[in-house]
């Protein structure tokens, strides 16, 4: 009866034992990539530092032989396979994580692009220019036998090349009727926060390719689709009903990419309640924000990974991605002339701006705030994506602007001098304190910058400098640039969370770049930016005028 008994450990695992709630289905088909003993030895042998590395090691020979050559070894030791015969089999069956790759290079790179030139700081412009030069590193191609033998890989084909952001992260984003969480089959069933139909809009406004807009349009209609179709909410509120989003990932047994992890996590939960927190892993993973007391709030230990309840929140985030989506697929479809379509999505911002502001939105602290689905009242804790409206444009009074301004001092955000942090909570987790993250701190720059105030803008630059010269800093000590940042005591690689933290990387040099681009001429490596005071502000920024009507 071995088997039998492996059988009965993996279905307590899961949570599927006699009484227990109803199995949800696993993330994909695959027995070796997201589901069955393979998978399940393998991992919780711990071969890897990193669950990931195993699950994006391609095959050797058709996946076929490969369980059955693992079944008779399972067999051969009652179903408990010691660790090195276990290693010894992966070496054979298995190859190298990155295989499946090969280097690429963007056609339009060029060696020395105009803005470097804009960029008055040397030091700064020489920094830029070896930033530039990551992403022909970064730049991959997936290989012609992963299309040939898609079942030999966790990775999904395309034919296009692509950036990988870098370190443990070899794999694309790519629309699969959504963008998955990314491309590999283990994913498939999570999204990311949805920003195709913003990347788009970045691409159509620089090339002003009509044509390419055209022929997938609806590409990005079927992102949209998906969001309304699989992750809507609807929140009452004043006797009005709103439909508004959140993450929501129904599928059960651990992340595969961090299986050992997740199901020792488990171990600690009663039977019952272990498919719930395989699903709500997976929603925190789909946020982009794996893993944060953000979704802890409000759980049995909101200082525990095991409290993780990322569906129960309605998040400001995503709703406001999902409203800058909509605005611009209406501009999408009227700049191609389809009038019903325009209207369609004209008229869905306009409900969404409406529910964000009924639900989300809190004129007394003047910032939107996630809503707790079970609780009905908002979390009124920091965090950048409180702000994320201002960045996405949805807002409808202009003097929210002001009033955000206000909740960032009022919070005393301004005084954290290295970067804005990700949350105010120490949980050891990768997004909460000491953490700072690239897209976070874009998200509140750009945010500001749009504003006509000249006190947020000023405030925008000053949030800027101290983020470059924190990069900047860690890359002249390292020569390298890091996924995210320790704020705590000086800039630092930042830390905590589920692996070691990763170079490269896609969003951190993007973020810089932008920010050398927008700010180039002002920018400085050397002084740290002191905030001043709202009186002392409004007179720095008078001798700053003053100064630049005197002759050069």
């Amino acid at each position: 009866m071995p088997e039998r008994t492996w059988e009965l450990r993996l279905l307590l695992l899961l949570g599927l034992g006699l009484g227990s709630q109803e199995a949800l289905p696993p993330p994909c088909e695959s027995q070796i990539y997201c589901q069955g003993e393979l998978l399940h030895q393998v991992q919780m042998a711990k071969l890897y530092q990193d669950d990931k590395q195993f699950v994006d090691m391609p095959l050797s020979s058709a996946p076929d032989q490969v369980l059955q050559r693992f079944n008779e070894l399972a067999e051969a030791h009652n179903h408990s396979i010691p660790q090195q015969q276990l290693q010894l089999f992966v070496q054979e069956h298995f190859q190298p994580v990155g295989q499946e790759l090969e280097p690429w290079t963007p056609e339009d790179w060029k060696e020395s692009p105009q803005f470097l030139q804009t960029i008055s700081d040397p030091n700064l412009r020489a920094w830029a220019g070896q930033l530039h030069q990551l992403w022909k590193k970064l730049g991959k191609k997936v290989k012609p036998e992963v299309l040939t033998h898609p079942e030999q890989f966790s990775l999904i084909y395309s034919e296009h090349p692509f950036i990988v952001p870098g370190g443990r992260f070899v794999e694309f984003y790519y629309c699969y009727g959504h963008v998955p969480n990314g491309a590999r089959v283990y994913y498939l069933q999570r999204s990311q926060p949805p920003l195709l139909t913003l990347m788009m809009d970045r691409y159509v406004t620089h090339t002003n390719d009509t044509a390419f807009l055209r022929d997938n349009i609806e590409t990005l209609a079927l992102e949209v689709d998906f969001w309304a179709e699989n992750r809507s909410i609807s929140v009452s509120s004043g006797g009005k009903s709103y439909v508004l989003n959140r993450y929501y990932v129904p599928y059960g047994g651990p992340r595969p990419e961090s299986y050992s992890k997740d199901a020792e996590l488990a171990d600690t939960l009663p039977e019952g309640d272990r498919e719930d927190l395989f699903a709500e892993l997976k929603a925190g993973a789909e946020s982009g924000w794996d893993f944060s007391s953000r979704w802890f709030i409000g759980g049995p230990n909101p200082d525990l990974l095991s409290s993780t309840r990322t569906s129960k929140f309605v998040p400001v985030d995503l709703n406001a991605f999902l409203c800058q989506a909509e605005e611009l697929m209406s501009n999408f479809y009227a700049r191609l002339g389809n009038d019903t379509q325009a209207t369609k999505y004209r008229n869905l911002r306009a409900q969404r701006l409406a529910a964000m502001e009924a639900i989300l939105w809190d004129e007394e602290k003047g910032a939107w705030f996630d809503y707790d689905l079970e609780t009905g009242k908002k979390n009124a804790e920091f965090y950048p994506s409180n702000l994320a409206p201002l960045w996405a444009g949805c807002f409808s009074d202009l003097g929210d602007v002001d009033k955000a301004l206000k909740y960032l001092e009022d919070s005393q955000i301004l005084t954290y001098q290295y970067g804005i942090p990700t949350s105010l909570q120490k949980t050891g987790q990768q997004w909460d304190l000491p953490n700072a993250w690239a897209p976070l701190q874009d998200l509140v720059i750009r945010g500001l910058a749009k504003s006509p105030s000249p006190r947020a803008q000023e405030v925008a630059f000053q949030l800027a400098q101290n983020w470059i010269r924190t990069n900047f800093d860690v890359y002249s000590n390292t020569s390298a640039m890091y996924e995210k940042y320790d704020i705590s005591n000086g800039g630092q690689p930042g830390g905590g969370g589920e692996y070691e933290v990763q170079e490269g990387f896609g969003w951190t040099n993007g973020v810089v770049l932008m920010l050398l681009d927008r700010y180039g001429d002002r920018l400085s490596s050397g002084t740290w930016t002191v905030f001043l005071e709202p009186h002392c502000l409004a007179a720095s920024l008078l001798l700053s005028l003053l100064l630049s009507l005197l002759p050069q």
